[in-house]
């Protein structure tokens, strides 16, 4: 089965049993999910500080005579893009140990290459938009955990902008709009707001889906942690580029 593949359904039809039970089964996903999420964020956190504060390894990813990216500094900027499109074999059709270890890894990954954040901006300020960051997710995950309206149709517009939001972003490399540059900023935050809660009732209607297994929904849970990862990174970047301060 397709980790994506999920359906909404009302909790009397999936599971058996009464709504204190499913309350509290899913209670414990969602509590996983956000477990995977913050631990996640903690490993690239630290593996991006690692990085920035150290020259030896920095070197590995960026060639100080040129001012470039080595060649496995591309590799490590690109990588975390594979292990995405790869994630969802490996948690459909592989071992729940090996699903967390893509997970670990891409996190990682990520870290490394996300090191240019600690340098390019100052702490106080990547202190300050991760606060702002972390208030704004929050409060749009109460928001899609707690809301009765269906948000498919939110996700799949913006879904479509997201498409659109890196087209934009790939032109203006080649541009170099400062105007639209900006413009893509409000834009992405924007896109990543409502994503952040549209993923959470999507992964809580996974639960719904999930829940006859107890490995489907472990590995329900990682997946779902992922996509909630990439909104709050996103959403963070989207932040930082409006209201970080650069050294």
């Amino acid at each position: 089965m397709d980790i994506n593949e999920y359906q909404h359904k009302p909790a009397v039809e999936v599971l058996s049993g009464s709504s204190s039970e499913v309350d509290q089964g899913l209670r414990q996903y969602m509590i996983s999910v956000f477990n995977y999420m913050g631990a996640g964020l903690l490993v690239t956190a630290l593996v991006a500080y690692l990085f920035a504060t150290s020259p030896a390894l920095l070197s590995l990813l960026y060639n100080p005579t040129t001012q470039g990216m080595t060649g496995l500094g591309w590799l490590v900027t690109f990588s975390p893009l594979i292990l995405i499109f790869a994630f969802n074999y490996v948690a459909a059709n592989k071992s729940l140990g090996t699903t967390q270890f893509i997970f670990w890894l891409f996190s990682a990954l990520m870290g490394a290459s996300l090191s240019w954040v600690c340098i390019a901006y100052t702490g106080h300020s990547i202190t300050r938009v991760f606060l702002i960051t972390a208030g704004t997710f929050g409060a749009l995950s109460l928001y899609g955990y707690t809301t009765n309206r269906d948000l498919t149709k939110l996700g799949s517009f913006l879904f479509m902008g997201l498409i659109g939001l890196i087209i934009a972003s790939i032109v203006n490399i080649f541009m170099q709009s400062t105007a639209l540059y900006w413009a893509l900023s409000y834009i992405g935050v924007a896109i990543f707001v409502g994503l952040t809660a549209f993923d959470v009732q999507r992964i809580k209607q996974m639960y719904y889906y999930g829940s006859g297994s107890g490995d489907m929904t472990a590995r329900y849970a990682i997946s779902g942690a992922l996509s909630l990862y990439l909104d709050f990174i996103n959403l963070f970047l989207y932040l930082l580029r409006i209201f970080g301060d650069r050294r």
